[in-house]
């Protein structure tokens, strides 16, 4: 059982370091050529290249996604079947929320049919602050896990009370997105 908990431990040390460097890149990093869907895939894939290695056989990334957020109106349509930096940006923040929030909840806090000039700064915005709350959250699982990280009496419980506190600070968090989405008017009601 020891060696489960070093297991855990060099797995929790490695993923720490791979966050503290992990960035979603800016607007100007995104490329503007015209990507045609497979292309926007593999891009894709590169840029939330954070899923743990089990998990990357579930490609969350698929055509059929992408023209569902079309057909659903959450980003904009392709231009002549080709991707542009503003579609990649749409999908990277689609892509990165999809994991806590509903779709339909994030139809209303991304905001579509805004002039691309207005949607760079709210990107950019994005970008810093999934920069600044993947620090965040590195530390306060550093904090929960120093049984584990640097305890040399860690135990496998130590595993899964971590586990149900990473589950149970998910789920409240979840929680309050919900209800602050819901507190904003409807977008139709702001116009």
């Amino acid at each position: 059982m020891t060696e489960d908990v070093a297991l855990v431990g060099s797995k929790l040390r490695r993923w720490e370091k791979y966050l503290d460097n992990f960035k979603l890149p800016t607007w100007n990093e995104i490329p503007d050529i015209g990507l045609f869907m497979d292309q926007v895939i593999t891009l894709l894939t590169q840029y939330l290249d954070y899923l743990p290695p089990e998990l990357k056989e579930d490609n969350c990334i698929t055509p059929a996604a992408i023209n569902n957020y079309v057909r659903m109106k959450i980003m904009p349509e392709p231009r002549k079947k080709r991707y542009y930096r503003l579609h990649i940006a749409y999908l990277l923040m689609i892509c990165t929320m999809k994991q806590s929030l509903s779709i339909a909840l994030l139809r209303k806090i991304i905001p579509v049919g805004i002039p691309e000039e207005e949607f760079e700064p709210l990107y950019n915005a994005y970008v810093e602050r999934h920069c600044h709350t993947a620090q965040y959250f590195n530390q306060q699982v550093a904090k929960a896990a120093d049984p584990i990280l640097h305890g040399e009496d860690a135990m496998p419980q130590d595993i899964t009370n971590l586990i149900f506190m990473v589950s149970i600070i998910s789920g409240f968090c979840q929680l309050l997105a919900e209800k602050l989405i819901l507190l904003e008017p409807p977008k139709e009601a702001e116009e």
